[in-house]
């Protein structure tokens, strides 16, 4: 699903007044919406795993950045000689039952691009039960689990919750879905966070600033310099406008963007259309890590990949949280 554009006040001021009758119909919708999930938060009890858990998570719908930050939190808490692994629900994957990942074996139509992606740079688990997902991880010697979304997911105690902010475009209009992008009110979901990370460099939203939360800066950065030559680029993420510009901004000569849906499944015809409209530039495809493991291996031909990490710009910033976690005989 493509997002509505009067969604995204976040990127042009004038969208939260654009579609006033759509805004005004769905309003109904978006209280019923808000009263579903803050009656479904207020019911649960969360069960306490094994092990410590993490969770990174966000406030609105589509993409802000949380896989890269996991896969930096994992990676972060391995070099301390501790086994962390990412959890993940599997959105698009067939495949339900709790279990390891394996890049090797398993493809994103079986678990869902996220998980797929993280398990070519660490252990990576999927689990809709999220709780049978963390006690198994923890059978086979996890330590710390990060729960890669979740937020809203009230089936386990979560020990440290981060909630992943894009600070370009921090809650879209403002409104709950389906009105606005939002998962649930921006109250609502700082109260049970216990960090903030805010994705870029703009300034910390005022609603962040009143919630006290500590706010941890961080950023996008690629793994690799961009591919030299002209490129056609193509994107099916929360913001495709995002990796463009991060594309030209380190150097792509972009001839072409092309943008698709978040978690889109790419058919032999619209990869057809790709390869045809780079070839008409006399330019190679490139796409994100996300969308070329969504792409079947036999398909992948001619196709290159931008890769990107997560960098926190002070990592003792994190630290101070994850210490008292991660060594409380210490605290």
């Amino acid at each position: 699903m493509k997002a509505p554009y009067f969604w995204s006040a976040g990127l042009d001021p004038k969208s939260r007044e654009a579609a006033p009758l759509t805004r005004a119909l769905l309003s109904p919708l978006a209280a019923l919406y808000t009263w579903g999930i803050r009656r479904k938060l207020a019911k649960a009890t969360p069960a306490r795993t094994s092990i410590p858990v993490i969770c990174v998570g966000n406030l609105t719908t589509g993409g802000v950045g949380k896989t890269p930050i996991v896969q930096a939190i994992r990676h972060h808490i391995e070099l301390k000689g501790i086994h962390a692994s990412s959890l993940s629900r599997g959105y698009g994957g067939s495949e339900i039952s709790p279990q390891k990942i394996y890049p090797t074996w398993h493809t994103a139509d079986m678990c869902g691009d996220e998980p797929l992606l993280l398990s070519q740079t660490g252990e990576s688990w999927i689990g809709k039960d999220r709780f049978a997902g963390v006690q198994l991880m923890a059978f086979y010697g996890t330590k710390v689990a990060i729960m890669d979304d979740g937020h809203q997911n009230p089936g386990i105690v979560k020990d440290l919750s981060f909630v992943v902010i894009d600070a370009a475009a921090p809650f879209g209009n403002g409104y709950v879905l389906p009105k606005g992008p939002l998962r649930e009110p921006v109250q609502d979901g700082l109260a049970r966070a216990d960090a903030v990370i805010l994705m870029g460099d703009s300034d910390v939203p005022e609603r962040v600033q009143q919630s006290g939360l500590p706010v941890l800066r961080a950023r996008i950065v690629p793994s690799a310099p961009a591919p030299s030559g002209p490129l056609v680029a193509f994107a099916g993420i929360g913001r495709p406008q995002k990796f463009f510009d991060s594309l030209k901004d380190h150097g792509g000569e972009i001839s072409e963007a092309v943008g698709y849906p978040d978690h889109h499944d790419y058919s032999p015809k619209e990869l057809g259309f790709l390869h045809k409209l780079a070839k008409s530039h006399g330019a190679r495809l490139i796409t994100t890590s996300k969308d070329y493991v969504r792409i079947h291996p036999d398909d992948r031909g001619g196709i290159l990949q931008f890769p990107v990490t997560a960098e926190f710009d002070d990592i003792r910033q994190l630290d101070a949280l994850l210490n008292p976690l991660l060594y409380p005989d210490n605290s």
